[in-house]
C-alpha cells in the first residue's frame, strides 16, 4: 500500500468513489440488536416517519429546547443501499417553514426527492419519494433543512440526521472487522435552557457556539481493541465551526470523504473538516492501552476586520486553545492483528471539460439589508437561473474567494473531483460535494453533470452565509 503522510497539514479535498455498488450490509452490521435512533432498509426500501418539532430535548446531559427531528439531537440515522426505494413521511411541528435536503445524495433535486425549493408550512405535511441509484456509490451523507433564510437557524439548534448508504466499501473485510463509530460534530450555544439569537455581528460572521458536542455528547469515549481498527464516520454538522482534529499518537487512516472511498488509505496527521464535509478514517489499535484525546486544535478562518468597514465584523471567531473532543480508550486485544486494507475503492477520472466558468465569492453592503455575500456580485434570487449546464457533459469550475473569510462551497446533486487548490495541483483523485476555498486563493474542480434534469443550487456552506445571499441556482439541462 503506498501511503503519503502530510505533518501538520490540514486535509480538505479527498473523498472519492463511484465504486460503491452495494449489494449487501456487512455481517456486523446484519445481526447488531435493533437501535430506535437507526433506521435501515429492508428488502430494497425504507418507509420513515420523521417530525421536526421544537421542545426539550437531552443535550450534553441536560435538557434545552432545541429544534431536532423527532426530539432527538442528532436526529435518526438512516441507512440504505444502492437501489432502495426510500419514502420519508415528513411532517413540520415547527413554529415556521421547513423543508428537507440529502445532503450528497446523487438523487433528483426536483419533485418530492431533494427538492430544496420546497416549503412545508408549519403543522403540515409532505412525503418525500425517491430511489437510491443502482451505482450509488456507499458512503457517509447526511439530511438537514434548507429553506432559504431560515437553514442556518434551524441547523443552529439542532437540526441534522446522518443518511449512510452501504455498499462496496462496507464489505471489504478489513473495513467490515473494524469497530465501527458515526461521530455528528455540531456547537450549540445554550443559556439558561433556550438557545439565545444571535448577534448581527455574529451571524454575518458564521455563529459558533461555546458547546461543541459529539452525537450530542460532551467527550465521550470510544474504544479500540489492540490490534484491532476503528472506523471513524466523522460529520461536520455545524453552521460555521471548522474541526481541526488530531488524536493524540495516533495518525489518521483516511478511507474516504464526501462522496465515497479512495482507492487506497492514506496517511494523515490532522485532518480539517469544513462546515458540510465527512470524511471516514481508520484508527489502528497500535500503541499502548491507555485512554488517548482526540482534539480540535485552533483555525483561523479569516480576518473578519479587514475591508470591512474599520472591524465593523470582529474576528473570526473559534477557539484559540485545543479543544478536547472524544477519548479513544483501549478495550481487549485480537488475537490476530487486523491489518489496512490495500485498497479501498476506484475512482475514475473525469474526461476532458467542455466548458470552464469562474465563480467569485465576495461581499457588498447592500441599503436596507447591511451586509450580504454574493457570487459573482450577485446575491441569490429564486428567479434567476444563474448557471445553465448540459446533462452527460463534464465542466471545470474555478472557484475564487475574494472575500475576508474562508468560504466551503457546495454543489447539490453532482460530485466532484478537485484538480488544483492555489495553482498547486491537487495530489488525489476523489469525489467531493463540499470544499473549502481560503481567503484570496482558489479552487478548481471537473464535476460531470448526470442524469437528473431540473433546477439546484450552489453555495457556501457557512450556512449564515448562504442565507445572506452567497448561494446561486444551476440548470441541468437535456440536450446535445
Amino acid at each position: 500500500m503506498t501511503k503519503a503522510k502530510h505533518s501538520r497539514r490540514t486535509f480538505l479535498a479527498m473523498s472519492a468513489g463511484l465504486a460503491g455498488l452495494g449489494l449487501g450490509l456487512p455481517a456486523r452490521a446484519q445481526t447488531r440488536a435493533p437501535d430506535p435512533d437507526v433506521l435501515v432498509s429492508r428488502g430494497g426500501a425504507i418507509e420513515v416517519d420523521l417530525e421536526a418539532r421544537f421542545g426539550p430535548t437531552r443535550l450534553a446531559g441536560r435538557s434545552a429546547r432545541l429544534f431536532s427531528y423527532g426530539g432527538r439531537v442528532p436526529g435518526p440515522r438512516i441507512e440504505v443501499r444502492p437501489g432502495d426505494e426510500v419514502t420519508l413521511r415528513f411532517s413540520n411541528a415547527l413554529p415556521e417553514p421547513t423543508n428537507l435536503h440529502f445532503h450528497g445524495l446523487h438523487v433528483p433535486p426536483t419533485g418530492n426527492a431533494d427538492n430544496i425549493f420546497l416549503e412545508i408550512p408549519a403543522g403540515e405535511r409532505l412525503t418525500y419519494r425517491f430511489k437510491i441509484p443502482e451505482n450509488h456509490p456507499a458512503g457517509t451523507f447526511w439530511y438537514h433543512p434548507h429553506l432559504h433564510g431560515l437553514v442556518a437557524k434551524q441547523v443552529f439548534l439542532g437540526m441534522a440526521g446522518l443518511f449512510v448508504v452501504r455498499g462496496e466499501l462496507d464489505r471489504i473485510p478489513e473495513v467490515a472487522a473494524a469497530r465501527e463509530q458515526f461521530a455528528v460534530l455540531k456547537d450549540f450555544e445554550v443559556a439558561g435552557g433556550r438557545v439565545p439569537p444571535p448577534s448581527p455581528m455574529e451571524f454575518v460572521r458564521g455563529r459558533e457556539g461555546s458547546l461543541v458536542t459529539v452525537n450530542g455528547e460532551v467527550e465521550p469515549e470510544w474504544t479500540v481493541e489492540r490490534d484491532g481498527l476503528l472506523r471513524l464516520r466523522l460529520l461536520n454538522a455545524s453552521t460555521a465551526r471548522f474541526y481541526r482534529l488530531k488524536l493524540e499518537d495516533h495518525p489518521l487512516y483516511l478511507i474516504a470523504t464526501d462522496g465515497g472511498a479512495l482507492e487506497e488509505p492514506y496517511e494523515l496527521d490532522e485532518l480539517l473538516l469544513a462546515p458540510g464535509e465527512r470524511a471516514e478514517v481508520l484508527v489502528r489499535g497500535e500503541r499502548e492501552p491507555g485512554r488517548y484525546t482526540l482534539w480540535a486544535l485552533p483555525y483561523n478562518r479569516g480576518n473578519g476586520g479587514m475591508g470591512m468597514g474599520g472591524g465593523m465584523m470582529g474576528g473570526a471567531g473559534g477557539d484559540t486553545r485545543p479543544r478536547p473532543l472524544a477519548h479513544l480508550v483501549y478495550a481487549g486485544r485480537r488475537k490476530t492483528p487486523l491489518p489496512l486494507p490495500e485498497r479501498t475503492g476506484r475512482v475514475p477520472e473525469l474526461g476532458a471539460p467542455v466548458r470552464r466558468r469562474r465563480f467569485v465569492l465576495g461581499h457588498s453592503m447592500q441599503p436596507g439589508r447591511g451586509m450580504v455575500f454574493t457570487i459573482n456580485g450577485q446575491v441569490f434570487n429564486p428567479g434567476r437561473i444563474d448557471t445553465p449546464v448540459r446533462l452527460g457533459t463534464v465542466e471545470e469550475w474555478e472557484i475564487a474567494n475574494m472575500g475576508v473569510l474562508d468560504h466551503p462551497f457546495h454543489l447539490h446533486t453532482n460530485p466532484f473531483q478537485i484538480v488544483s487548490r492555489g495553482g498547486r495541483r491537487e495530489r488525489l483523485r476523489a469525489w467531493k460535494d463540499t470544499v473549502l476555498v481560503p481567503v484570496r486563493q482558489s479552487v478548481r474542480f471537473r464535476v460531470a453533470f448526470e442524469d437528473f434534469p431540473g433546477n439546484a443550487v450552489y453555495h457556501c456552506h457557512i450556512l449564515e452565509h448562504e442565507d445572506l445571499g452567497m448561494m446561486g441556482i444551476v440548470r441541468f439541462e437535456e440536450g446535445a
